[in-house]
Order: C-alpha cells, then sequence, then structure tokens
C-alpha cells in the first residue's frame, strides 16, 4: 500500500506538472489560430478565449484540467479541431509499435552481448564490439537517424525514406519499419551492453562465481545461470525509469522518419500551441512511465529474494 501510495503521489504531481508546463511556453494559441498577420477587434478575440476556456483565471482551469482526467475526457484540440483521444488513439499505435520493438530488441541483444563481452573482456573481438557500440551510444539517435536514412534510404535506396507504409501489406509495413527500429534498437542496446558489461564484471569477482567453477560448471553455464540474472538487476530498473527518455528518442526519429505518429503530432501541437493536445500525449507518457516502473519493481523482487525480505 506504501508503494502505490508514492506511486499514486507521483502520478498526481507529474501530471499537474503537464498541466503547466505547456502554459509556460511562449506564445498565445489565439495568435497560432488567428495567424500573426490576420486583423480582428478584441471583441472577437475575447468570444474565442471564452469559447477555449482560456479567459478563466489559471486555476480554475488547473481544477477544470482535473476534473476532465478523472473522466477521461482529454478535451478537444484547439488546431485539429476534433477530440483528443482520438488523434492519439490514431498516432499511438504506430509509436507503440515503433518503441515496444525497439525495447525488446535493444534490451535483448544488448543484455546478451553486453555479458558475452563483459565475461570475455580481453578478447580482442568483445573490444572491437565495445568500441563500436560506444561510439553508437555518444551519438544521439536523431543524427543516427539521418546517416542511416542518408546511406540506406537515399544514396542505396533499398528502404522508403517516409512514412508507416504504402500499401499496407507485412513486407510493406516491415520495410518501413526497419530503419526507424534498427535505430532505436541500436541507441538501446548500446546503453544497455556498457550496463550489462560492467556488471558482469563486477560479478566475475564475487564467491559464488568461484564456487560453481568448483563445482565444475562450464563458463556459458555459470554466466547464464548465475551471473546474468544478478547482472541484469540495474538494467531492469534503468530500462522502466528510462522509458520516458526512449519514448521521446522515438519521437525526434520518428520526425526524421516522418511517420507522421506520436512525434509529428508532439511537434504540431507545439508549433500550435495546443494545449489539450500536448496535456493528452504527457498524460499517456506519464501513464506509460509510472506503470513501467511500478511492474519493474515487481520484476526486480521476482528476480532478488532480499528486495522482498527488505519489503
Amino acid at each position: 500500500m506504501k508503494k502505490i501510495a508514492r506511486y499514486l503521489l507521483a502520478l498526481f504531481i507529474i501530471i499537474s506538472i503537464n498541466f503547466f508546463i505547456p502554459r509556460l511556453m511562449p506564445g498565445d494559441p489565439i495568435t497560432n489560430l488567428m495567424g500573426e498577420d490576420y486583423i480582428v477587434s478584441q471583441e472577437s478575440i475575447d468570444a474565442l478565449k471564452a469559447e477555449l476556456g482560456l479567459d478563466k483565471p489559471l486555476l480554475v482551469q488547473y481544477v477544470t484540467y482535473w476534473g476532465d482526467v478523472i473522466r477521461l475526457d482529454l478535451g478537444h484540440s484547439f488546431h485539429f479541431h476534433t477530440e483528443v483521444s482520438q488523434i492519439i488513439a490514431s498516432k499511438l499505435f504506430w509509436t507503440t509499435a515503433l518503441v515496444g520493438l525497439s525495447i525488446l530488441f535493444g534490451t535483448l541483444f544488448g543484455a546478451i552481448l553486453g555479458a558475452l563481452s563483459g565475461w570475455g573482456k580481453n578478447d580482442p573481438k568483445n573490444k572491437t564490439l565495445t568500441t563500436f557500440f560506444l561510439w553508437i551510444y555518444c551519438t544521439p539517435p536523431f543524427f543516427l537517424s539521418l546517416v542511416v536514412l542518408y546511406v540506406f534510404a537515399f544514396k542505396i535506396g533499398i528502404f522508403p525514406l517516409r512514412g508507416f507504409y504504402e500499401t499496407g501489406t507485412f513486407t510493406d509495413i516491415a520495410k518501413h519499419f526497419f530503419l526507424p527500429v534498427l535505430v532505436l534498437s541500436l541507441s538501446l542496446a548500446s546503453r544497455n551492453y556498457m550496463i550489462m558489461r560492467g556488471s558482469i564484471i563486477q560479478e566475475k569477482g564475487k564467491l559464488y562465481i568461484l564456487y560453481a567453477r568448483a563445482k565444475g560448471l562450464l563458463n556459458r553455464g555459470i554466466l547464464f545461470r548465475h551471473a546474468f540474472k544478478n547482472a541484469s538487476l540495474p538494467l531492469i530498473t534503468l530500462v522502466a525509469l528510462d522509458i520516458g527518455f526512449i519514448i521521446s528518442g522515438a519521437l525526434f526519429v520518428e520526425i526524421v522518419f516522418s511517420m507522421n505518429g506520436m512525434g509529428t503530432l508532439i511537434f504540431d501541437a507545439l508549433l500550435a500551441r495546443d494545449y489539450p493536445v500536448l496535456q493528452g500525449i504527457f498524460l499517456i507518457i506519464t501513464i506509460m512511465v509510472v506503470v513501467a516502473n511500478f511492474l519493474a519493481d515487481i520484476v526486480y523482487g521476482i528476480i532478488d529474494p532480499r528486495v522482498r525480505e527488505q519489503r
């Protein structure tokens, strides 16, 4: 109950911040709707503000916002002139697919390759692999996206330049998803590789590894039956904590590849100062991050019995 109460408190604080952040941006939604060169009377501006609910005091808007959140009503978009829930629903599936596949491949390959590299750290092949992942780790995802897009889509031409699909077939969708998933997976795998490699190096010096060797277990058996589970604990925590950063990285990747998902939606909403759309997107991301951390906390306790004993 204490843990659930902490997560609910965090959710309350973050959702409140989500309300205030868009309103702290410079610019005015009314100006973006009208256009800077459009001449209109002050009465018309006041009427439009009243229609959008922007004429009320900030505290009243905040209370109204919380009432909408409790009713699961994300509001009406200023810029797109439709329900925010419908807009997000049309974009969220593709972004979730992109992020989900990237987390799966990035965590799986990063953890396994990092474990093998840490176990045989003096192997020249592992040193080369570490150099490669270090280079990927230091490269921002949007820049890596530009490089990959230029080489494989523009110069070689074996992958499409933009979008989610053209015909909607599985092969067509896979071709459009390959490069974005590759970029995000490499970015995540590089971070996971470095963490797992360091954790395995630390675990190698502990007594239970020596005991496993004394029992006659082979190297790979010791690595994946004993060391891997203990070394993966920091990785589980970090993946959950970084869900928000992973999603934000996916948004930049979507913009580079013109995928018309949540990234493009956030970009358009920022330019238009569309408060309801921004609040709705931030709310969805907030819930995903909090739920991911809650699940990671549960998994952490399952893997490490000492955490359950402390509770």
